[in-house]
C-alpha cells in the first residue's frame, strides 16, 4: 500500500486532513497536494464550510438557454466527442460533463444506475460548479488551475460530494481564451488510473475540432517534434493571416512555441519559427502537404506541414448599376476619391474636364472612366496624345484633310480624330505640348463645334463631350506665352489633379487589382517579409506612376517559376533595383512644382538608364518622343 510522506497510508492522511478542515485549519500542503490545498483554501475564503455550499447556484430554464447559445459553437462540437467518451465508459457508473467558462453544466450524458445519485448533488445541466459555489471539485478547480485536476472521495471540499471521483479538462478556443471544461464524474469506487488521460485527450479533440471550424480556408500550419505526430491528436496547429501573424493556436501549438494567450494576433510566425511566409505559401501551394523541418525561437527542431488556401478562379460577378466605372478605380485613397465624386457630378453636363498630374498616374485611365459613367458611353472614345504627334501632321490628324490636300495624304481624304468623336468624347492628352499655332485653331473649333478639313471643303457639325490631361502647369505655361489663356479658360470647366502614386494611400491595392488582372485568380502577391519587395515598393519614388508600377509587375509575373506566386527581388528588373537604392524623390510642394519635379525625375531615370533615351523611356512610360521634348526645353 502506498504511504504518504507522514508515515499514514493515503486514506488515513486524507482522513487527517478532513478533520483538520472540519475543524476549521487548512491542513498543511504534504497531506492533500498543493493544487487540493490552495482550493481548500480558495473554498474557505469564498465564505463555504465542509457541510454547506453557496446557495442559488443553479440557472433558470430561460438562463440556461441564454447560456447554451452564448456557447452554441462550443456545445456543437463538443457534442460527437461527448458520445464518443460515453461509448468507453458505458457501463462504468459514470457521467460526461460539458460546462462553461463559469462552471455552468450545458450538456450532460451518464449511466443510468448514476444519474438519480448525480441529480443529488445537482450534476445536472444549469447547475454551477464553479469552486466559489460547489468549493473543490475538477470542474471548478480546473478551471481556477486552468490545467487538467483530478478530484478523488474526500478532496471534494462539500463533505456530501466526496462520494465522487472526478476528472476535468479546461477546452480553450483557438484564439486562446478559456471556454469550459470538459469532465467525466462517477462513484469513486469505480476510479480508474486512465479517465485523467481519456478526459485530456477528449479535451485536445474537441479544441481542434472547434480550430478546424473557425480556420478553414485559411493558412494553417501543423506541427509537430516527430513527422509521424502530424495529423496525430498530439499535432500542433497554427492559424495565420496574411501578414505572418499567429491568429489561432491549440493548447499544443502554445506549448511547443511558449506562446502566451495574449500573444495571438501580435506574434508573426517569423518570430517563433525559423521560416519564410513566402516560401510557407509556395511549399502549401505546390508540395501536396509535404512535411519539412525548421528550427523554433527554443532550439527546438520540429516538422511542419501547410495547408495553404487554394487558388480561387475568377468569377464573374454582375456589377451593380450604384458602381459605375470611376467607381471601379478607387481602391483606398482619399484623394482620388474626391476627384471620382467631382467628375461624376459633371459627366453629362457640358463642362469640360481638365486633367492634371504627372506622366502615368492614369490620366487616360480616369478620362475613360468618366466617359463610360455617363450618357455618351455608347458612342465614341477618341483619345490624342498631342505629344506624340509630329508638328507637320497635327492638323490632319485632328481635323482630317480632303483628297490631295497634301503629298502623301489618302486618295480619299481623312474625317479627322475631332469627327470621329461625333456623338462620344475627345480627349486630347498632353494638351500642354500642343504648338501655339494649333490651339488658336481648335480654340475656333471646339468654340464653333464645326470642323473645316486640311485642303478645303465644307464646314462640318461636330457634338462631341470635351476632356484634356497635362502633366504641365498649364497656368504658368499661360504666364510664359506657350500656352492660349483663351484656350486654357474654354478647356478648364473644372480641373482635378490625380495623385502620383508616392503620394496615394492604396498601393497595396493597386498592386493586388494589377496582378489579378496579369493573372486572374493566380493568387500572386509582393513578399511580404520585412525589408523586403513589399516594403521597397511602399518607399519607392514611383516615377513612371502607375504605367511604370503596371510594367514592373507584369515583367515580375512572367519571371515567377511555375508554382512560385510570391514577388521577390530576383523577379525585378535590374534598373528597377538600382532606383529603389537610390535617393528618394523629391515631394512637390504645390502644383506649380509639379512641373520642375517631372522635369527632375525625367534626368534621375535617365542618368539611372546610363544617358539611354529608349530605355529610360521605357521605364518611366513615356515616348522618346516626350522625353526628347523635355529634355530640349525644361
Amino acid at each position: 500500500m502506498e504511504t504518504a510522506s507522514d508515515g499514514r497510508a493515503p486514506g488515513q492522511t486524507l482522513r487527517h486532513a478532513r478533520q483538520l478542515l472540519e475543524s476549521g485549519q487548512l491542513p498543511p500542503v504534504h497531506l492533500v497536494g498543493a493544487v487540493v490545498a490552495q482550493s481548500w483554501r480558495r473554498s474557505m475564503d469564498a465564505g463555504l464550510t465542509p457541510w454547506r455550499g453557496q446557495d442559488g447556484a443553479h440557472l433558470s430554464a430561460p438562463d440556461l438557454t441564454r447560456a447554451i447559445d452564448r456557447r452554441r459553437e462550443l456545445v456543437t462540437r463538443a457534442r460527437p466527442v461527448m458520445e464518443y467518451l460515453h461509448a468507453q465508459t458505458r457501463g462504468s457508473g459514470s457521467m460526461v460533463i460539458l460546462a462553461d467558462e463559469g462552471g455552468v453544466l450545458l450538456d450532460t450524458l451518464g449511466d443510468a444506475d448514476f444519474l438519480n445519485r448525480a441529480e443529488r448533488v445537482a450534476l445536472m445541466p444549469g447547475a454551477s460548479w464553479h469552486e466559489a459555489h460547489r468549493g473543490t471539485n475538477a470542474i471548478g478547480t480546473a478551471l481556477a488551475e486552468s490545467a487538467p485536476v483530478s478530484v478523488h472521495g474526500g478532496e471534494h471540499f462539500l463533505e456530501h460530494n466526496s462520494f465522487l471521483t472526478c476528472a476535468a479538462a479546461p477546452v480553450a478556443g483557438p484564439d486562446g481564451r478559456l471556454l469550459g471544461v470538459l469532465d467525466i464524474s462517477g462513484h469513486r469506487r469505480g476510479r480508474h488510473p486512465h479517465t485523467a488521460g481519456l478526459v485530456s485527450a477528449a479535451a485536445h479533440m474537441i479544441e481542434n475540432r472547434l480550430f478546424e471550424a473557425r480556420h478553414e480556408g485559411g493558412l494553417r500550419l501543423r506541427l509537430h517534434p516527430q513527422p509521424d505526430g502530424i495529423g496525430t491528436l498530439a499535432e500542433g496547429l497554427l492559424a495565420l493571416d496574411g501578414d505572418g501573424r499567429i491568429i489561432g493556436a491549440n493548447r499544443a501549438a502554445i506549448a511547443l512555441l511558449g506562446l502566451a494567450p495574449g500573444a495571438l494576433g501580435q506574434v508573426r510566425v517569423q518570430d517563433r519559427l525559423a521560416v519564410d511566409l513566402d516560401g510557407l505559401l509556395d511549399w502549401g501551394q505546390g508540395r501536396s502537404g509535404a512535411p519539412f523541418m525548421a528550427d523554433s525561437s527554443r532550439g527546438q527542431r520540429l516538422f511542419l506541414r501547410v495547408e495553404a488556401p487554394p487558388r480561387k478562379p475568377r468569377v464573374s460577378v454582375a456589377t451593380p448599376a450604384s458602381r459605375d466605372a470611376l467607381s471601379a478605380l478607387e481602391s483606398g485613397d482619399a484623394v482620388l476619391a474626391q476627384a471620382v465624386a467631382k467628375a461624376r457630378k459633371v459627366v453629362g453636363k457640358d463642362i469640360a474636364l481638365l486633367l492634371m498630374g504627372e506622366s502615368g498616374v492614369g490620366k487616360e485611365v480616369f478620362a475613360h472612366a468618366a466617359h463610360a459613367s455617363g450618357p455618351r458611353a455608347a458612342g465614341p472614345f477618341v483619345a490624342v496624345n498631342c505629344a506624340a504627334l509630329p508638328e507637320h501632321l497635327i492638323e490632319a490628324e485632328l481635323f482630317g484633310y480632303a483628297p490631295g490636300a497634301f503629298t502623301g495624304a489618302r486618295r480619299d481624304g481623312s474625317p479627322g480624330r475631332i469627327r470621329q468623336a461625333h456623338g462620344g468624347t475627345l480627349f486630347l492628352d498632353e494638351i500642354g505640348d500642343m504648338p501655339l499655332s494649333m490651339q488658336t485653331r481648335l480654340l475656333r473649333v471646339l468654340q464653333d463645334r464645326e470642323v473645316i478639313p486640311l485642303g478645303g471643303g465644307k464646314a462640318v457639325r461636330v457634338d462631341f463631350a470635351l476632356m484634356a490631361a497635362t502633366h504641365q502647369p498649364l497656368k504658368q505655361a499661360v504666364a510664359d506665352g506657350r500656352f492660349r489663356a483663351d484656350l486654357y479658360y474654354r478647356l478648364n470647366g473644372l480641373s482635378l489633379t490625380l495623385p502620383p502614386l508616392r503620394g496615394r494611400a492604396d498601393l497595396q491595392a493597386l498592386v493586388a487589382r494589377i496582378l489579378d488582372t496579369i493573372e486572374p485568380g493566380g493568387g500572386l502577391a509582393l513578399s511580404a517579409q520585412v525589408a523586403q519587395v513589399a516594403q521597397a515598393f511602399a518607399d519607392h519614388c514611383w516615377p513612371g506612376n502607375i504605367r511604370q508600377l503596371a510594367n514592373v509587375l507584369r515583367t515580375a509575373a512572367a519571371l515567377l517559376e511555375p508554382g512560385e506566386t510570391r514577388i521577390r527581388w530576383q523577379h525585378l528588373p535590374e534598373d528597377l533595383v538600382d532606383e529603389m537604392r537610390a535617393p528618394p524623390c523629391p515631394e512637390p510642394g504645390a502644383m506649380g512644382d509639379l512641373r520642375a519635379v517631372s522635369d527632375a525625375v525625367m534626368e534621375r531615370t535617365l542618368a539611372a538608364c546610363g544617358g539611354n533615351v529608349s530605355r529610360a523611356a521605357k521605364q518611366l512610360g513615356v515616348s522618346r518622343n516626350t522625353l526628347y521634348r523635355r529634355l530640349r526645353h525644361p
